[in-house]
């Protein structure tokens, strides 16, 4: 597991730790997330790994499992910044 995935993780665990959650659960079809989780997510991505998510990548799947996330911050952190 990447670390990008285990910070992800990690922070979904501790909002649940009741649950057991991998990396590749759909944190969704779980129910647990709902409108505020999911933008409590949006904000801990872009300030835990200094990235800015587009509106075009403000998808259900880029947030559906933690590798999803990790996916998405590779993918932002690959691109060059926009001036």
């Amino acid at each position: 597991m990447t670390d990008t995935k285990g910070q992800i993780l990690g922070f979904v665990r501790d909002r649940y730790p009741q649950a057991e959650i991998t990396e590749s659960q759909d944190i969704f079809a779980l129910g647990f997330v709902n409108s505020l989780f999911a933008m409590e997510l949006v904000m801990f991505v872009e300030k835990t790994f200094g990235v800015t998510i587009p509106n075009d990548e403000l998808r259900i799947d880029n947030f559906r499992t933690a590798t999803s996330m990790s996916d998405l911050v590779t993918r932002l952190l690959a691109e060059p910044a926009v001036a």
